[in-house]
């Protein structure tokens, strides 16, 4: 089952809103910016770059500001190595400039979803966040992205399964699959 029967009104007015641009920009967000938003970004260069989309801008950002200019997290590249992925991202904090930048704000819990409302500069900004549970199958009984910094490899392991499922879902409603 898609993730389209699964978005809420708002999320699926923006989606619908964004069919018809030339470029789509999203930037997915969580915490640090090591972890899970530079993965969704790997994941979703991976997508766009198979399916041979051009259409779609990628980015990732944190809301805490605590690893600026690093790499993701190594047990992150690792695994995603194991997948065939290369996360290069280089942290950066997100910005209110960011919601003149991109098109839709993917947080990654619901920690980062008030984050962002709280840095979002105006209402139209705010109605740009969507929490990246909305992009999960039906089936999944997660609600949100959990932060594997503490866990260990099932953590990670975990992790990019959902961000994998959600990003073929995103990747398909932007593109009207």
């Amino acid at each position: 089952m898609m993730a389209s029967n699964r978005l809420n009104h708002k999320t699926a007015e923006l989606i619908d809103s964004l069919k018809s641009k030339d470029k789509k920009r999203v930037l997915f967000v969580c915490l640090g910016n090591i972890c899970r938003s530079p993965a969704a970004d790997g994941i979703m260069h991976a997508i766009v770059a198979e399916e041979g989309v051009s259409d779609i801008e990628i980015d990732s950002a944190g809301t805490g500001r605590y690893h600026i200019g690093q790499l993701p997290d190594h047990r992150m590249r690792v695994h995603g190595r194991r997948r065939g992925l290369e996360f290069d991202h280089r942290c950066r904090q997100v910005t209110a400039s960011d919601f003149d930048d991109f098109d839709i704000i993917i947080g990654m819990d619901s920690s980062n979803v008030s984050d962002l409302h709280d840095i979002a500069p105006s209402p139209e900004a705010e109605y740009k966040i969507v929490a990246m549970s909305e992009f999960f199958n039906p089936s999944t009984r997660y609600d949100y992205v959990p932060d594997p910094y503490y866990e260990g490899a099932e953590g990670f392991e975990l992790v990019l399964d959902l961000l994998d499922e959600g990003c073929h879902n995103l990747f398909n409603a932007l593109e009207g699959r």
